[in-house]
């Protein structure tokens, strides 16, 4: 029994140490993931903590589970809305990008370390594709918001790619050990299988899974548990048929977070702590495999293959993959920049290891190198490199909090708070009044809170700064009620410098934009509307943030519906002078 409590006691410190570290991640500008690896590399074999621990099946087993977690818990966040725009350029990074980047990434291991083709290939295949545990976790915890085109390109081929790169890897690694039986029609199979299997059991376990959760009647806790041990099912099912469990619990997340129940709220408050103790387990065990000091060894190998990643084989294949969808520059930087490396290219090259391929050490320690550089260069400088490439648009005016009261099993009522800011038009006026701006809308206000007591309602009651206001509100409305609690009192101040002075209905003629503002535009597109111009001069479909120059002008996407229709322009107007 000390042994057992002894392991649950150091457990349960490398984990409370991970979280109490999340507390300078920020401060310190460094990913959290990175300080997760770093607890356990300082409790491992070469730091303070002094525990050995070289078991890589073992390490390998609690890899793959915490991933499957953390892919599900990423498929329940994605919006399928998002598919509209990055689904196609997703799937050319999650194939041709691995392909390519490991192509010319190998060649230049052949050449860099000097051992056979295959090795070379093998370790740029480990390498090769981006990971989902660090995409999700710095993209959506970085702080900036990326606008939506490049943010869904980024999380759906971290969520998509891994089926290729478990076939490079498995393929090279069959050549190497028994080469007389690798051939180009079973890893043509073994890659449909993947694939296949992957994306049919995803789809289907995730329908059975929201109908489930939409039907059954549970405690609000049981609701997650239901949905990690339905992903868990599917996870393993897919991997014992040859199939990718991974692309099908991120399916099967994808399809369950976009099926609302009255379960959804309770799933997502739950499962984003399980994902986060799993990133956090999963980053300590294998900080606890690796041993610096052999790192060390092969450390100017693994630097320079690192910087030839990131500068050279990461941007070549995006910019190759991403020519016939016509991305932006400045975004092309950034998707070729944010191809983070993390814990799939580690368990990755757990796999040679335990296979007993040659060398294999070799490959393990130069592939978590290149994963530490990856996740301290490029991790530490997402939000950095985010505002110089101009890919983030500015935050949206939303409610401070928001809660979900369901009514039945498929019609639910938002409750939404806003906090009443100095200056702003809710400033001094009572909350009926504020809901009687939107007629026709089911506007209510429930509750008003002040220093922290319910206030009653009075006919005299007016609200004052400070003050957290609880409307009963349709969603479509809840940005537009809350720049009425903005500090700014104006609708469009804080977000001019982005948008645009000017609020332009996307149905009015462009030619009435431009004799309006003397602007210049050819005679055919006088006769589109501001929106169908906006689509004509980008040549691709369109996200908030989007923008054209009419000469001195600009013309930028504000608002679009879940559907893809621009509801809202922007104009800004040059600088007098």
């Amino acid at each position: 029994m000390t042994g057992i409590n002894a392991l649950f006691l150091l457990t349960g410190l490398l984990l409370f140490i991970s979280v109490l570290a999340s507390t300078i991640s920020a401060r310190l500008g460094l990913p959290l993931l990175l300080l997760f690896l770093g607890v356990g590399m300082l409790a491992g074999e070469d730091g303070p903590g002094g525990i050995v621990f070289e078991d890589f099946f073992i390490a390998s087993l609690i890899a793959q589970a915490a991933l499957s977690v953390i892919l599900l818990d990423g498929g329940l966040r994605t919006r399928v809305s998002s598919f509209r725009v990055a689904l196609k350029p997703a799937a050319v990074l999650a194939s041709w990008g691995v392909i390519g980047t490991a192509l010319m990434l190998g060649l230049f291991a052949t050449w860099l370390l000097d051992v056979d083709w295959r090795l070379g290939m093998l370790l740029a295949s480990i390498v090769g594709s981006t990971d989902a545990a660090a995409v999700f976790a710095l993209l959506r915890n970085s702080g900036v918001r990326l606008n939506e085109r490049v943010q869904a390109t980024l999380e759906i081929e971290s969520g998509a790619n891994d089926p290729m790169a478990i076939l490079l890897v498995t393929a090279l690694v069959g050549m190497l050990l028994q080469p007389e039986t690798a051939t180009v029609g079973s890893f043509a199979w073994m890659l449909a299988s993947q694939l296949g299997l992957g994306a049919i059991l995803g789809l289907a376990g995730g329908w059975v899974l929201s109908r489930l959760m939409a039907r059954l009647t549970l405690p609000d806790g049981l609701y997650a548990l239901l949905i990690l041990s339905g992903g868990t099912l599917i996870f393993a099912a897919t991997n014992l048929l040859n199939g990718s469990g991974f692309l099908a619990v991120y399916l099967a997340g994808i399809v369950v977070g976009n099926r609302r129940s009255h379960a959804t709220e309770h799933v997502l408050k739950v499962m984003d702590g399980l994902a986060w103790l799993a990133q956090a387990g999963m980053f300590v065990v294998l900080g606890l495999l690796v041993t610096p000091s052999m790192m060390l060894d092969y450390a100017a190998e693994a630097f320079a293959m690192a910087v030839f990643l990131m500068l050279v084989a990461r941007p070549l294949a995006v910019l190759i993959g991403l020519a016939p969808f016509s991305y932006p520059r400045n975004e092309l930087a950034y998707v070729s920049w944010v191809g983070l490396r993390g814990a799939v290219p580690v368990v990755l090259a757990i796999v040679p290891v335990v296979m007993g391929v040659p060398d294999s050490q070799l490959l393990f320690n130069v592939a978590f190198a290149v994963v530490l550089l990856s996740l301290l260069v490029q991790g530490a400088t997402v939000p950095m490199a985010a505002r110089w490439l101009q890919v983030e648009v500015p935050p949206r005016d939303e409610p401070r909090d928001r809660r979900e009261v369901w009514v039945g099993d498929e019609a639910a009522v938002d409750l939404l708070e806003y906090r009443v800011m100095a200056g702003s038009r809710a400033e001094g006026r009572h909350p009926d009044d504020l809901a009687a701006e939107f007629p026709g809308l089911d506007v209510r206000c429930v509750a008003l809170v002040r220093g922290g007591h319910l206030h009653r309602l009075t006919l005299d009651s007016r609200m004052i700064p400070g003050d957290s206001v609880w409307f009963v509100t349709p969603d479509e409305v809840a940005e537009d009620i809350a720049r009425v609690f903005g500090g700014t009192g104006g609708e469009l101040s804080a977000n001019a410098s982005f948008f645009g002075e000017f609020v332009v209905d996307p149905e009015c003629l462009a030619g009435d934009l431009a004799d309006a503002y003397g602007l210049t535009i050819a005679e055919h597109e006088r006769r589109l509307s501001v929106g169908a111009l906006l689509l004509a001069r980008l040549g691709r479909a369109a996200v908030v943030g989007d923008r054209v120059h009419i000469g001195a002008f600009v013309l930028t996407v504000r608002e679009m519906s879940a559907k893809g229709v621009i509801t809202a322009a922007g104009l800004k107007c040059p600088p007098p002078g």
